[in-house]
């Protein structure tokens, strides 16, 4: 169970998908609705610094994606498509659906933000606007990768070898690998608070995390490609209002132009970088608070 002095007066809830199995999520605050998804190797803990903010404003329901954190964790399947970003997206309509939101706002960072463009993609009139944190588009950053970025993100290669090669050396030690991804970016370890820490840990060390971590990126390496360049083919970009934020220190500002990548997919696009590294919302939370709260409230 996540760690109770995190988020004082959220309610947690078990809600299935529809493929049967089931998504963990805190619910609290009041006002529109607004879904909250994280990245890796984390949690929803990471919103801990800037729920008490937005709870005065809105309905946060903050999931975990599936195969991390409490949620299902199933066995992936030779396609990837039980971790495709469709099959998350999907996952996080039935979750707000299941609480009676039929529309709502989307705060989204890292592998969260890459379920919300789906989300968008596939479930345009559900979701209203969103803020997505330290990324670029997947297909963007698969077919733009240099040697800069893949020594830098060597974990999307390593994740994406067969199983179980990349899951054993996770499950030799979760707590070193959450040291060693989250530590060596350019904060280190001091923007994480201990109990958020203890919850990254735990989640990391439970029974098939590190399969459907896996098979998360394997999936963004194949069939998410393919439902990405369908839409590029297509010529559908969305619609709804997007705002990108990343960070100045970080490896997406360094070896991208989240800007234009995000303005190539999307029609309304506005952002900028904020000064911190990629984990926006624990090491700058006011900054993204100040940035993500007048968009989000912005009602036209």
């Amino acid at each position: 169970m996540h760690h109770p002095d995190l988020f004082p007066g959220f309610a947690p809830h078990r809600i299935p998908t529809p493929d049967g199995e089931h998504i963990h999520a805190l619910v609290g605050g009041s006002g529109p609705p607004l879904l909250l998804l994280h990245g890796h190797p984390q949690t929803s803990a990471i919103w801990h610094k800037v729920a008490p903010a937005l709870a005065q404003r809105f309905t946060l329901v903050l999931a975990d994606l599936r195969g991390y954190g409490d949620s299902a964790k199933p066995a992936g399947d030779p396609a990837h498509l039980r971790y495709s970003k469709r099959t998350m997206a999907a996952d996080m309509l039935a979750v707000m659906q299941h609480l009676g939101h039929v529309r709502f706002s989307v705060l989204a960072h890292d592998r969260g933000a890459r379920v919300a463009h789906r989300l968008a993609a596939d479930h345009p009139d559900a979701v209203l606007r969103m803020v997505l944190l330290d990324v670029a588009p997947t297909l963007a950053m698969y077919e733009k990768t240099t040697d800069a970025f893949a020594r830098a993100y060597w974990h999307w290669f390593f994740l994406i070898q067969p199983a179980p090669l990349p899951e054993r050396l996770i499950e030799a030690d979760p707590a070193a690998y959450i040291r060693d991804v989250m530590g060596r970016r350019s904060a280190g370890m001091a923007p994480f608070d201990a109990r958020a820490l203890a919850e990254y840990t735990r989640c990391l060390a439970l029974p098939g995390t590190a399969h459907g971590i896996c098979e998360d990126y394997r999936a963004a390496a194949s069939i998410d490609l393919v439902h990405d360049r369908g839409d590029r083919d297509a010529g559908r970009p969305l619609a709804m209002p997007v705002m990108a934020l990343w960070g100045a220190q970080g490896v997406v500002h360094q070896c991208f132009d989240p800007l234009a990548e995000w303005q190539r997919v999307a029609r309304d696009v506005r952002g900028h970088a904020l000064p911190c590294g990629h984990y926006i919302a624990e090491e700058a939370p006011d900054a993204l608070l100040a940035a993500a709260l007048p968009f989000l409230l912005e009602t036209t």
